[in-house]
């Protein structure tokens, strides 16, 4: 897993992918803080929900290469057979992914530093929202793994996260134009959103953790299965 983490780490930085994410979500990220801080908010809950958007198409773009490109390149014929765990191997590139995230995190933390010169921060709610934002884009990266798994096209795999980034989005909105009692209660307990913006109030639900823990857990053992088969192919 080591190895792979590496090996992944090396190929963000290596090629413009990484400096691209990082550049536009400390753009928009710089943005909403300047817009926020100058009508005299410094709570961090507006700034984080105004990035949600942006977290859900700027994953996509954090994971379309992560498998995509090694079946392009033929390359996972070597992750394949060799004598390694291949759960080590998504897990490795897993965790890239979501270290590059937390770099562009970083951001917020600064927001706050700048915030404290002027006003009280209330760091614990800062540490809540930050929290769910990284279960959030954990749960993201797992289920972008996943699609990359599923085609040797970059481009594909961006598309198609980006068409379920916007499902996930629109959801809520679906649900409450349906007006069907069990479909809303059905969206309201799997709605990314709902889960997502107790955090941003500063409420710690373990409920949600789970929530988020539990989906990146299937996407991730669902990645490791399509590689399984291949293997065995």
């Amino acid at each position: 897993m080591g190895a792979i983490y590496k090996k992944e780490m090396r190929s963000y930085f290596t090629s413009p992918l990484a400096y691209s994410v990082l550049g536009i979500f400390y753009f928009f990220c710089g943005m909403f803080f300047t817009l926020i801080f100058s009508y005299g908010y410094t709570t961090p809950t507006l700034m984080f929900n105004q990035m949600f958007i942006i977290v859900l198409f700027i994953i996509p773009v954090l994971t379309m290469r992560l498998l995509s490109e090694d079946k392009r390149q033929k390359t996972d014929q070597l992750l394949l057979t060799a004598p390694t765990k291949l759960s080590g191997v998504v897990i490795g590139k897993f965790f890239a992914a979501l270290t590059v995230f937390a770099m562009a995190m970083a951001m917020f933390l600064i927001t706050q530093l700048v915030t404290s010169f002027f006003a009280t921060v209330d760091w614990i709610l800062f540490i809540s929202n930050a929290l769910g934002m990284l279960l959030l884009a954990g749960a993201l990266i797992a289920i972008g793994l996943f699609i990359s798994s599923l085609t040797e096209s970059q481009l594909v795999a961006a598309v198609v996260g980006f068409a379920v980034s916007l499902l996930l989005y629109m959801m809520d909105s679906l649900a409450a134009s349906l007006n069907i009692n069990i479909i809303t209660k059905l969206v309201s307990w799997i709605s990314f959103y709902e889960r997502y913006s107790s955090f941003t109030q500063g409420t710690l639900s373990y409920a949600d953790v789970i929530f988020f823990g539990s989906v990146a857990a299937f996407f991730l053992f669902l990645t490791v299965r399509v590689l399984d088969k291949k293997r065995w192919a």
